[in-house]
């Protein structure tokens, strides 16, 4: 199975000057575990995880203070549509994360979190009569 089978299309995407509080809201609304953050500006992506704004709170940062911009993963890896999910979960293990931007022609096509990647592995193995449907 590949990348663009397990992944998700319908991206949440905010601007760098979003506010924690504001993109936590978005995230829980989506029910999503990240968002795409695009800045216009420098024709950036970077990605914002629940993990990130859990580390401000953790150090006690104000969630209406703090914007997007400033707990942004702006090395991120990403990953092309044409991965295999074993090379996709490799990344992630590799680089101590949970959710690929999906790329295709510098342009964010989808998302892929580690949830994705077990549903898919479990549907086949359960095909495969080697776990109880």
């Amino acid at each position: 199975m590949y990348v663009r089978d397990a992944m998700s299309t319908v991206v949440l995407t905010i601007g760098p000057a979003h506010t924690l509080r504001q993109a936590a809201e978005l995230m829980s609304a989506r029910r999503v575990g990240s968002a795409v953050v695009l800045d216009s500006d420098t024709s950036g992506i970077g990605i914002l995880t629940e993990r990130d704004i859990l580390n401000s709170l953790g150090a006690g940062e104000n969630p209406d203070r703090e914007t997007a911009q400033a707990h942004t993963t702006s090395d991120v890896v990403f990953a092309a549509p044409d991965w295999t999910l074993d090379e996709a979960a490799d990344a992630m293990v590799r680089g101590n994360f949970r959710h690929l931007i999906v790329l295709d022609d510098r342009e964010p096509l989808g998302i892929v979190s580690v949830r994705d990647i077990l549903r898919c592995w479990s549907h086949v193995l359960e095909r495969a009569g080697a776990i109880p449907a």
